[in-house]
């Protein structure tokens, strides 16, 4: 017991140190810069920038239009799960709703700005099917309708698996008491799912006010702070001081948002078991969410339907012979093929270090004897993970590492995804372990097994689904981040969400989009076989029940 006593607190001490260096330090040299003014330290930068009439109107904007994209995304989500979870609808029509639901995830937010481009501009493939433009989409509409389609998928995802979880015998109680359909509503699904909609609302919120590749593309001369905060590191004129304190300040309403989830989490509600409900028979209700739910689906495939088909025509829209030239050339162009092998490279060893890291942080707050306080530490740092928006940890970065040996290298643009994306792996690996049968330690020491065989034949593969679904989260969030990678990313070692960056630039729309598309079938490929492998497990573990 003690060595294994002794390897916990070793694993627990890289953990500590890993954040302490990759975390805190970053954050702690940010913080300096930020009272930097070049004559000593002050609060100098602080009151320039909040007496900015500029960054006022910036942060009004980034709140604005946040708040409203949140609201619509969890309205939208809510109706999608309803529709999966109370209506009667063909179940193939549900599998295709949750599939396009979070078919945006797989691809960079910079692209939806293309996408919103290419389907509602001037020469858009919506507006050539309907014969006129119908929204101008520079701007507030522009950014409102990104933010929508970016946080829709984690919406959705949130309030659907919430809504696996209650109790519909309590629909049966409502209607013997004659209550009316609203009031079954209310108080049978609002009421259980209310910490759940606030949650998604407040996630909602933070990444559309966090998020920078949406207005990138089509922000137009509507100012949002995570443009300000990109122009003012890296523009024509860097200003890290004043980039510095906007950087600090966006750590606020993340601190609020976490502070909010956290006092929420005591409101929710749970119930011993779900009971089996026949869904009644409603055809205004199933006719309803059948017509809301196909719009919403319909509009994000026609949306994305550009990545496919403008690229592959030889001259979008004047001339829409297909081609495959422009595929070809990128295939060929060493300098943009290359991004996607570095992508892949960054986002392959994300995924093996983020899961490997990720499982034995997991290991150490569950499975070990160190003291509470030490198991509570690691849980306090995948919150405060959580609440870094990506800008702000690449600018770091950006501070801390300029310089060494580490900058514009692949292994800080890994370290940086692994910490980043830390949180909601440790939490679903967090909670597999804490549900595994706490005696396997004790059976495996009597039967004489050393501490890393019980980890490799016992707790690892009953831990296996979890473990693949870490790595399929870290590959594709490695595959599509952008905000951090955007500072820390080089010119040798070039990934390809920052490269369609840079194409923006030159107007490059076809390498835009063959490089997005890239980055969506290598994501789906990479969901399928971990989707298709975790299936087959649970058959497996289901047949031996």
């Amino acid at each position: 017991m003690k060595i294994k006593q002794i390897e916990y607190k070793l694993v627990f001490l890289f953990i500590i140190i890993l954040f302490a260096v990759f975390l805190f330090l970053p954050l702690g040299s940010l913080l300096l810069k930020s009272f930097d003014t070049g004559q000593g330290f002050s609060i100098q930068n602080y009151i320039d920038i909040l007496t900015s009439s500029n960054f006022l109107t910036t942060l009004g904007n980034s709140i604005k239009v946040s708040l409203l994209s949140a609201v619509i995304a969890v309205v939208l989500a809510f109706i999608l799960s309803f529709s999966l979870h109370y209506t009667n609808i063909n179940e193939k029509i549900k599998k295709v709703i949750h599939v396009v639901a979070t078919l945006p995830m797989l691809l960079p937010t910079i692209t939806y700005g293309f996408v919103i481009i290419y389907s509602f501009g001037k020469q858009g493939l919506i507006t050539q099917l309907l014969g006129h433009q119908i929204l101008d989409i520079y701007g507030f509409n522009g950014i409102l309708l990104g933010y929508v389609i970016y946080t829709l998928p984690i919406a959705f995802l949130l309030i659907q698996n919430a809504m696996k979880y209650i109790d519909k015998k309590f629909i049966t109680v409502s209607k013997l008491m004659s209550d009316s359909s609203i009031k079954t509503l209310r108080t049978t699904l609002l009421r259980p799912l209310m910490t759940t909609l606030a949650a998604a609302f407040i996630q909602a919120f933070f990444l559309s006010f966090t998020d920078f590749g949406i207005p990138a593309a089509v922000g137009g001369q509507y100012q949002v702070i995570a443009s300000q905060l990109y122009q003012t590191m890296l523009g024509s004129v860097p200003d890290f001081a004043h980039g510095s304190v906007i950087a600090i300040l966006m750590l606020v309403p993340s601190l609020i948002s976490t502070w909010i989830l956290h006092y929420l989490d005591k409101y929710s509600v749970s119930y011993s078991k779900v009971s089996l409900y026949e869904i009644t028979k409603n055809k205004f209700r199933d006719v309803f969410c059948i017509i809301v739910s196909s719009l919403i689906t319909i509009t994000i495939i026609v949306l994305f339907a550009v990545i496919v088909i403008v690229p592959f025509t030889s001259q979008w829209p004047y001339q829409t012979s297909f081609t495959l030239d422009h595929f070809l050339s990128v295939i060929h162009d060493s300098s943009l093929f290359g991004v996607y092998r570095n992508s892949l490279i960054v986002a392959l060893f994300t995924a093996l270090a983020g899961t490997l890291i990720t499982y034995i942080a997991g290991l150490v707050s569950v499975r070990s004897e160190l003291k509470k306080r030490n198991k509570k530490l690691v849980f306090i740092l995948s919150l405060i993970s959580n609440t870094i928006p990506g800008m702000v940890l690449g600018i770091a970065y950006l501070f801390i590492f300029s310089g060494s040996s580490l900058q514009n290298t692949f292994l800080i643009m890994i370290i940086c995804n692994v910490i980043h994306f830390f949180s909601t792996p440790y939490l679903m690996i967090k909670g597999t372990l804490e549900k595994m049968n706490q005696s396997y330690e004790t059976t495996s020491k009597l039967m004489g097994d050393s501490w890393l065989k019980t980890i490799i034949r016992i707790l690892t593969p009953n831990s296996l689904i979890t473990l693949l679904e870490m790595f399929s989260y870290y590959f594709i969030n490695g595959m599509v981040t952008i905000s951090a990678i955007i500072f820390i990313t080089g010119a040798r070692n070039m990934v390809i969400t920052a490269k369609i960056k840079e194409l923006q630039y030159f107007s490059r729309f076809n390498e835009i989009f063959i490089l997005s598309l890239l980055i969506l079938v290598t994501n789906l490929v990479v969901k399928y076989l971990t989707n298709f492998y975790i299936n087959k497990k649970r058959r497996i573990k289901n047949e031996k029940v």
